[in-house]
């Protein structure tokens, strides 16, 4: 009995303290305020917003609830457990030791939640990729990848939004722009940045030659931009003519939006939605949240110059390779986690190298 007791004291110990990694009493305050919003006559009228507000209080109550489950249920156990010292009953404390594994497993398969607790893990993100040098096979490797981000979108149940994108010139894609939205999207996603790395007998050679490809992707967390003032006259907004798919209007009319902030040189363009205003609006909230990283990025170097460390800068390195001939495999060079089913995770399965990056990050943060 007195080992019951321990394991569902660790467990509740365990779970007590995700609740305050996790800030679950600062949520469930934004959540009344959500449902106070929401409430409102006028909460329909900006569908957009609704949107956003709906998905958000849908992703924290569910977070919520889950946890406060967790944590009645384990408050519950223990109370039946000491119960049980004083009218011992063999059957109930099966039961009771059963609902305890079963509850340990959920909360090891839960865990990892614990360690997305940065500043904007949360948040929805704005996934880009680009083909590296090579052409063809550089381009059909980014629609590869383009694929592969997709699928794993989908598995989660995310929604994915396309807002830009080119094709290459005879397969393959040069670069594409999505925006995603769900629970925890960026903390998931934020281990896809950098450069992905593909060898493999090239479809596109009549020799059977081996090739290597490399294609970059950018994640960065969509992020609200209430405090962040943009100068108009630091920007150059250019319209274009969409080079997107089909669809009434699309390629005939200057509906695509390219802007330029001149002071950083960042661009942004946009030509998936269907009126020029729409795309303007899409481009400038992703222009906002590049603005967003790159000075949480600075503050984030003058405050390591503070403290006298010196870190490599990571960002666009080789992150990952995989491998498809002579053998098949997928490692991750950050983390040494590797897997010797390219296949599946080129069709998505890529919940192992996130939750290995989340681990390899909060090891880097803790040495």
């Amino acid at each position: 009995m007195k080992e019951l007791h321990d394991r569902l004291q660790q467990l509740y110990t365990k779970i007590q303290s995700v609740l305050g990694l996790l800030r679950i009493d600062e949520k469930k305050e934004i959540v009344t305020k959500l449902e106070q919003e929401m409430q409102m006559p006028s909460f329909w009228e900006d569908q957009e917003r609704a949107r956003k507000v709906s998905t958000q209080h849908e992703s924290l109550k569910t977070q919520i609830d889950f946890w406060k489950g967790m944590y009645d249920e384990v408050i519950s156990l223990m109370e039946f457990a000491k119960a049980l010292d004083d009218a011992p009953d063999d059957l109930l404390a099966k039961e009771i030791e059963e609902r305890g594994v079963s509850l340990e497993k959920t909360y090891a398969s839960s865990e990892f939640y614990v360690l997305m607790d940065g500043k904007y893990d949360d948040h929805a993100a704005i996934v880009s990729l680009y083909a590296g040098s090579g052409g063809t096979e550089a381009q059909d490797w980014t629609e590869m990848l383009l694929r592969m981000i997709t699928r794993f979108c989908e598995k989660k149940g995310w929604m994915v939004t396309l807002l830009d994108e080119t094709r290459g010139t005879e397969a393959g894609i040069k670069s594409v722009m999505l925006r995603v939205e769900g629970s925890y999207v960026y903390g998931h996603l934020k281990s896809e940045q950098g450069t992905h790395r593909l060898v493999r007998i090239s479809p596109f050679d009549a020799e059977g030659m081996r090739h290597t490809s490399f294609a970059n992707i950018e994640v960065i967390p969509e992020i609200d931009h209430d405090e962040l003032v943009i100068d108009p006259k630091d920007l150059r907004i250019d319209t274009f003519m969409s080079g997107g798919n089909g669809g009434q209007s699309v390629n005939t009319t200057y509906s695509a939006v390219r802007i330029v902030h001149i002071p950083t040189g960042i661009t942004v363009s946009c030509q998936n939605e269907k009126s020029q205003q729409q795309n303007k609006i899409m481009a400038m909230r992703v222009l906002q949240s590049r603005l967003q990283l790159k000075k949480d990025e600075e503050e984030e170097k003058e405050r390591q110059a503070i403290r006298g460390e010196v870190k490599a800068a990571e960002w666009g390195s080789q992150i990952r390779s995989y491998v498809l001939h002579p053998y098949k495999m997928v490692k991750d060079i950050r983390t040494r986690y590797e897997v010797s089913d390219p296949d599946a995770v080129l069709d998505g399965d890529l919940q192992g190298f996130v939750e290995a990056y989340l681990r390899w990050k909060k090891e880097k943060q803790v040495s």
